[in-house]
């Protein structure tokens, strides 16, 4: 939440270089407050480990959310129960005549196909023009981000030789966004793909911007110049055991999978794996949902 202060108060003009987020009182007393309403499309399998891995984040910010899930419908989840689904679960047709001030996209395991060849994609390009009019801002994580530059600005993704696989070191480039207000010059975050997005093919678009890339995991996140969409190409917001879930998933298939880097206490699958990115991911969420939602969505979100 931000500092509220006197108008004239000298610390202002020092907190504000510091990239310190300052409201006068005139600013204060002209806001009208409301709960956020955002909505969630989960695309993975797991949808319950990936609500709760979301909403976890979502909870540790000050401002009050109201949370929405939606799910596709032509595609049928096979690792989450109906029950499950029609408990807590809306389709598009349920809530295109809604308006929200955030949308969230997730991840999911079909990057190995062009986008086309996604049953749901043509359902999915739907949300997505219906986002641009009746949501403020979007957050796309992974696979997500990656159908969201494709979509709206045409950008590819393109191959890997082996799996981006473990929790990489990242470089924050723009530091005076306020999307990555607080971040440290360098922190960590998860990745767990195969496919990726190239910086020049983003440098070369006008309405984009990237805010934090790694020297071994590329693009991380990616940002429009207006503040609508968000693209965060790893997994910000994975638990302890989630690579660790998927490392032994893969080997227990058989396919050619290595340890996840910079993940296990001494690099042996035996340990522990070492949290040290749930403080950055709490921001990155928090200040999504502060700066470019709450600060800046209307009161009335029939002003979208």
């Amino acid at each position: 939440m931000p500092v509220k202060v006197q108008d004239n108060l000298p610390a202002i003009e020092t907190l504000k270089k510091e990239n310190i987020f300052v409201m006068t009182e005139h600013r204060a007393i002209t806001q009208d407050i409301r709960p956020l309403k955002i909505l969630i499309l989960n695309l993975m399998p797991t949808k319950i480990v990936t609500e709760t891995q979301i909403l976890r984040l979502i909870s540790n910010s000050a401002l009050q959310v109201e949370v929405e899930l939606m799910t596709t419908a032509t595609y049928e989840s096979k690792n989450t129960s109906q029950e499950h689904l029609l408990a807590f679960y809306k389709t598009f047709d349920e809530i295109k005549d809604k308006r929200y001030d955030g949308l969230i996209i997730t991840g999911a395991p079909v990057e190995m196909m062009e986008f086309e060849e996604v049953d749901y994609w043509d359902e999915l390009c739907e949300i997505m023009k219906w986002a641009k009019k009746n949501v403020f801002s979007t957050l796309f994580i992974c696979w997500g981000a990656q159908a969201g530059l494709y979509y709206n600005y045409g950008i590819k993704k393109y191959l890997l030789p082996k799996k981006m696989f473990g929790v990489f070191e990242h470089d924050v480039l723009d530091p005076s966004d306020a999307l990555v207000r607080g971040f440290d010059e360098v922190f960590y975050a998860p990745h767990s793909r195969h496919t990726e997005v190239r910086k020049e093919d983003i440098e070369k678009n006008d309405d984009l911007k990237i805010l934090c890339t790694s020297k071994d995991a590329g693009v991380f996140i990616v940002v429009s110049k207006d503040g609508k969409n968000v693209f965060v190409t790893g997994h910000a917001e994975y638990d302890r055991d989630t690579l660790k879930s998927e490392y032994v998933r893969d080997v227990g298939k058989g396919l050619p999978i290595e340890i996840p880097r910079n993940y296990f206490i001494d690099d042996d699958p035996d340990k522990l794996p070492l949290i040290r990115w749930r403080a950055h991911a709490n921001l990155l969420i928090g200040n999504w949902l502060n700066y470019y939602v709450y600060q800046e969505t209307p009161y009335d979100l029939n002003e979208l």
